[in-house]
C-alpha cells in the first residue's frame, strides 16, 4: 500500500511539473512578410530548445509595426523581429540617422529608457530599401549607382507602391537627394514589382535587399552612392519585463547575433517564396547547420 502511495505521489509530482512548464508561455509575435515568418520559426526553436518555456506564435499580424508594438507594450506580446531604421523612424519619430552603427545604439537607448524595451544584438543583414532597374536598361545606360541613373532618370519610368511614394524618407527624399526626375511615375502594389519591371513601360523599382526573388528576377540593385537609404538592421525586440522574469531568455535570444548575412537572408526567402518550403523546416535547417540547435 506504501509502495502504491509512493507511485501516486510521483506520478503526481511530475504532472505538477509538466503544468507549470507548460504554464511558462512567451508570446512571439510576427510581420505579415516571409522573412518575418521564418525569423519568428528561429527564434521558437531556440527558445522551445534552450529553455523551459513554452512559446505561443502570433505570426502574420496585419499592420506590422502598428499593431504589433502597442501589443508589445501592453504585455500582451513578449517579443518579435524589428529593423532598426523602422524603430527610429516610425516607432520613434525620429529623423534619419545614416550611420548603421549609431542608429543601432541610439534606437537601444531610446527604447530602453522610454518604454523598457531592450533590442538584442543584430543578426547581421540589412533589409533595407534599394533601387532596382531591369538589366536590359542597366546594360543601355551603363548604370551602377543611383548616381548613374540620375543622368538617364528623364527618360526612364519609375514604379512603387503608395507608402514608399508618400514617405519622406522614401520617394521624396531620393529625388532630391539624387536629383532624380522620372519620365512618368507609377503607383503598385508592393507584391508586383517584379512583374512590373519585368513588362513594358516599368524601368526602376524599389526593392528590399534581402528580397528571395533577387536571386533569380532579371534585375540589377543600384549602388545608393550617397548612402541615402537608413540601415534596417533586424534583431528582436523584448520586453525587460519578460527577461526579468525568464533571466535564461537574454542569452538565448543573443544566439542569432552575426548569424545571418545578407546572402543567408536572400536564400532563406528564396528557399520559401520561390520553392515553397515551410517556413519551420527552412528556420529548423538552418538552425542545425549553423550549430544552433
Amino acid at each position: 500500500m506504501r509502495k502504491y502511495m509512493l507511485c501516486l505521489l510521483m506520478v503526481a509530482s511530475l504532472l505538477a511539473g509538466c503544468t507549470k512548464k507548460s504554464e511558462e508561455v512567451v508570446v512571439i509575435a510576427s510581420k505579415p512578410v516571409t522573412e518575418q515568418f521564418i525569423l519568428a520559426e528561429m527564434l521558437t526553436f531556440l527558445i522551445e530548445e534552450h529553455t523551459d518555456l513554452s512559446v505561443k506564435q502570433t505570426l502574420g499580424i496585419g499592420g506590422g509595426t502598428s499593431n504589433i508594438h502597442p501589443a508589445l507594450l501592453k504585455g500582451e506580446i513578449d517579443l518579435y523581429p524589428e529593423y532598426t531604421g523602422t524603430g527610429w523612424l516610425f516607432v520613434l519619430k525620429q529623423a534619419p540617422i545614416q550611420d548603421a552603427a549609431m542608429l543601432y545604439e541610439q534606437v537601444k537607448k531610446a527604447y530602453h529608457e522610454q518604454m523598457q524595451l531592450h533590442w538584442s544584438g543584430l543578426y547581421g543583414f540589412n533589409n533595407t530599401y534599394g533601387v532596382a532597374v531591369a538589366e536590359s536598361v542597366a546594360r543601355q545606360y551603363n548604370l551602377k549607382t543611383v548616381s548613374d541613373l540620375a543622368q538617364v532618370s528623364d527618360k526612364l519610368v519609375f514604379a512603387a507602391n503608395p507608402d514608399f511614394l508618400e514617405r519622406d524618407d522614401g520617394f521624396i527624399g531620393l529625388t532630391k537627394t539624387y536629383g532624380l526626375t522620372f519620365k512618368a511615375i507609377k503607383e503598385i502594389d508592393i507584391g508586383l514589382r517584379y512583374e512590373a519591371v519585368n513588362s513594358e513601360g516599368v524601368d526602376v523599382i524599389t526593392v528590399f535587399s534581402t528580397d528571395g526573388r533577387l536571386k533569380e528576377e532579371p534585375v540589377m540593385v543600384l549602388d545608393d552612392d550617397r548612402g541615402y537609404f537608413t540601415s534596417y538592421h533586424a534583431a528582436t525586440v523584448v520586453r525587460e519585463e519578460t527577461l526579468k522574469k525568464h533571466p535564461k531568455l537574454e542569452q538565448v535570444l543573443e544566439k542569432l547575433s552575426g548569424n545571418i548575412s545578407n546572402e543567408e537572408m536572400i536564400a532563406l526567402n528564396y528557399q520559401v517564396e520561390i520553392e515553397k518550403q515551410d517556413p519551420k523546416v527552412v528556420a529548423k535547417t538552418f538552425l542545425q547547420q549553423k550549430g544552433l540547435l
